[in-house]
């Protein structure tokens, strides 16, 4: 498919259904959470899905191709990788999957913020000074929720750092790939790189955090492949082509979506309630990731 100067409707379409799946992915983690050790659960799913992408290499009659020159910058990028799920999945085990939503999902927040420092093309503008205010706000609000004594026996507000740690690593990620020459590795081979990395580190890592298996039924296997076949394998090389078609900033201005149906299914799925305060920080921030994002060319 040729690359596209403006996102169609396709492109909509497909951009609201993969918000939606990133927004449900989160009570998914929730709830495995429940039978799997967090870390545990997250090696496991970058390992099946390293299995599913060389299926999909395979079918496709891709090449596995691994360059030594951006080796060095693939392993780092396979580690942020690592660490980014490995404080996502705890954050999702110690605080609810609304209050994650709007942690996680103030990755661009970091994006605009290296981007200024590091990115010569992408230098705060008013809008994104705006918007940046607009979501550091969201985002204080949305910690000064909470029902619990600010202390370091605070579960709620230990994950709520997880949740912004896991952000910014996202960011970081997102960093090497438009900043660095990791840029040159192909998108299919950057995922099959931070699979195959953060893996082993995951599955070691999980010896340290407790019981690998908790509670473990039917539906956490359910879950599990869910996590490694549909949102890693699939999800993930399904954005990064998206990626690859339509513009970048295009792309990136659906991002405000993914937090508004976790939040939703978090209600739906998981009874967590949802307070006024909370929705004033949930409006902060994605007001500001659309300021952020105000320049997206966009046609319907």
């Amino acid at each position: 498919m040729e690359k596209k100067e403006k996102i169609d409707t396709y492109g909509v379409v497909a951009l609201v259904g993969l918000s939606a799946l990133l927004g449900f992915n989160h009570v998914v983690i929730k709830i495995v959470n429940t039978g799997l050790n967090p870390i545990f659960f997250a090696g496991l799913r970058s390992l099946l899905a390293f299995f599913f992408l060389i299926i999909f290499f395979k079918i496709t009659n891709k090449k596995i191709k691994f360059s030594k020159d951006t080796m060095g910058l693939s392993i780092l990028a396979g580690i942020v990788f690592a660490l980014e799920f490995l404080f996502l999945f705890l954050a999702l085990d110690f605080t609810s999957v609304t209050r994650n939503s709007i942690l996680y999902y103030s990755m661009p927040i970091w994006v605009t913020v290296f981007g200024h420092f590091f990115l010569p093309n992408e230098k705060l503008n008013f809008f994104k000074s705006v918007g940046l205010i607009s979501a550091f706000a969201g985002v204080s609000v949305a910690i000064s929720n909470n029902d619990e004594a600010f202390s370091i026996h605070n579960w709620q507000l230990i994950g709520d750092f997880f949740a912004i740690a896991s952000a910014i690593l996202w960011a970081m990620i997102i960093f090497l790939a438009k900043g660095t020459n990791f840029k040159n590795v192909p998108p299919e081979m950057q995922l099959v790189w931070m699979v195959m990395v953060s893996a082993p580190i995951l599955l070691i890592a999980s010896l340290f955090f407790g019981d690998l298996v908790r509670d473990f039924q039917i539906i956490h296997l359910w879950g599990l492949l869910f996590q490694s076949i549909v949102v890693v394998a699939g999800g993930f090389l399904f954005w990064l082509w998206l990626v690859s078609i339509y513009p970048a900033s295009g792309v990136a201005s659906f991002s405000f979506l993914s937090p508004i149906f976790t939040i939703f299914f978090g209600w739906l799925l998981l009874n967590e309630s949802v307070s006024f305060t909370f929705i004033i920080a949930a409006g902060l921030v994605i007001f500001g990731l659309i300021c952020i994002n105000k320049k997206a060319n966009i046609n319907y």
